[in-house]
Order: structure tokens, then C-alpha cells, then sequence
């Protein structure tokens, strides 16, 4: 799972304002280094997008829109226009994969937890672009969006962990305003799927960690070739913007032939 990287001294503190609330059943974290009076106002603006967010979309809740559509309580017609956004993107990402992500289920039920997470981060980082800043950063569950640079005014430096020692960084990046993603079985367990084979287990890959033009195109295409298995190594680096990064079972490496230009030396 990425983190975030840096170290802060007083003066670095007092410029930047960050906070972390555990919402969709994670810890979302939110940073504004762009020293201006309405950030706390625009923090609890972006906070507040990710908790109706998780009111609309969260299967494990009883009265969100998601539980009443599998419920049979909504139709497709009757969805509100973020759901059926989500719908859309969802079964493009389907076609675009050879049908490796697939939001609906082999019990009939949907489940666009796979998608919604970076297109939720995305959508909180356009609120923040929109209302004029230029130094942010946010994540959720490890996926993250940057913008410019953080309060050292370096860019921002992405740790990428091991699998199998969480305490331990593995690889540091420099996305350089592109989003950054990863899936795996080590923190959530086999809560990913192939839906081509739905009752095997995902063992070739401990994760896959993508770089990608923003977050929500990483998150998408890195639980997709997660889904394909070690050949979902070779289908990133055939996406056009796109590098990877896999820590395989063995707990060797492998990764696309660009990832090496976001790595810091």
C-alpha cells in the first residue's frame, strides 16, 4: 500500500494543515500545504464529500442507494446520476479488461467498491483544484492524488510497502501529479476476484501497484490486472500512461519498463 513520505521541521508544520478520518471503512487523509485561511473550511468540505460518498455507495449499509438497488428496491432507471456514473465506468473498465473487473457479483448482487474508492479521491481532489489550491494531497485506504508539491516544496515522495512487513518501504516514488493505486490480498485478504474463475483464489501477485494519468484510472486498471494474475504485469505495460509494479508471492519484484522514471535514486 503506498504512504506518504517526509520528514517536517517546525516551520514546515505551521504551513500545512492535515487530517485523518477513518470514512468507508478507512482511513482517508487529507493534506493542504497552500497556507490560506479558507483550507480548514475547504478540509471539512472534502471530508464531508467522502462521508456522503460512503452513504451512497457502501454495501454494508442498510439505507444506502447501492443496499436499496441490490435490494430490488431501485431500478438502473431510478439511480441517481453519480450512481450511474459509476455504472458507465464501471462497464467500460469491464470491456477495457477482457472483462477482468466486474462490479457485479457471482450472487447477483453489485458491488462498485472497486471503483468508487479513486473515483471518489479524484472527485475530492477536483473540489480542492476548484476552489484554487495547488498543494494537496489525498488518500484513501493508500490510494492517493497529489497536486504540486508538499511543505518542504519538494514533490511529493510515495513509500511503497512490503506486503509482508507493512513497516517496511519497499520502493519510493515521485508520481509527479499522476495518481498512484494499489490492490492485494495482504491487508483486505482475497476480497478481489476473478470473474472468470470466481471461486479461485489470487495467489500469483501480493500486490500490484499502478501509477496512472489520476487515481481513479490507477485504482480501476491496478484491481483489474491484480484479477489476471503475473499476466497482469504484461497488460499494464501495454496500457498506454500507465507503469507498474508487482511484488509477486515469492516476494520477488517485477515491473513495467517505464516504472523506473518515477523511482527515486
Amino acid at each position: 500500500m503506498p504512504v506518504s513520505l517526509g520528514i517536517r521541521n517546525e516551520r514546515s508544520i505551521a504551513q500545512t494543515l492535515r487530517e485523518t478520518r477513518l470514512i468507508m471503512g478507512m482511513p482517508v487523509c487529507i493534506e493542504i500545504v497552500d497556507d490560506r485561511a479558507d483550507r480548514a473550511s475547504a478540509l471539512a468540505e472534502t471530508f464531508a464529500y467522502f462521508t456522503a460518498v460512503d452513504e451512497q455507495f457502501s454495501t454494508y449499509k442498510a439505507t444506502s442507494e447501492i443496499s436499496r438497488f441490490n435490494r430490488g428496491e431501485l431500478s438502473e432507471t431510478g439511480l441517481s446520476p453519480a450512481m450511474r456514473e459509476v455504472f458507465a465506468l464501471a462497464d467500460d473498465t469491464k470491456r477495457a479488461s477482457d472483462g477482468y473487473f466486474d462490479m457485479r457479483r457471482p450472487d447477483g448482487s453489485t458491488d462498485p467498491s472497486g471503483i468508487v474508492k479513486g473515483w471518489a479521491i479524484r472527485n475530492a481532489a477536483h473540489l480542492l483544484d476548484e476552489c484554487g489550491f495547488q498543494n494537496f494531497y489525498v488518500e484513501a485506504g493508500g490510494d492517493i492524488q497529489t497536486r504540486g508539491t508538499n511543505a518542504e516544496r519538494q514533490p511529493w515522495a510515495i513509500g511503497i510497502r512490503n506486503p509482508f512487513n507493512a513497516s517496511e518501504i519497499v520502493k519510493v516514488v515521485y508520481p509527479n501529479g499522476k495518481g498512484i493505486a494499489t490492490s492485494g490480498t495482504s491487508m483486505r485478504g482475497q476480497h478481489i476476484y476473478n470473474p472468470h474463475a470466481p471461486g479461485a483464489l489470487l495467489t500469483e501477485m501480493a500486490s500490484l501497484t499502478i501509477i496512472g494519468p489520476d487515481v481513479f484510472e490507477a485504482d480501476r486498471y491496478a484491481t483489474a490486472a491484480f484479477a489476471m494474475g503475473v499476466p497482469g504485469l504484461g497488460f499494464i505495460e501495454n496500457l498506454a500512461g500507465f507503469e507498474g509494479y508487482a511484488v509477486l508471492a515469492d516476494g520477488n519484484a517485477c515491473f513495467t519498463s517505464g516504472f523506473a522514471r518515477y523511482v527515486a535514486h
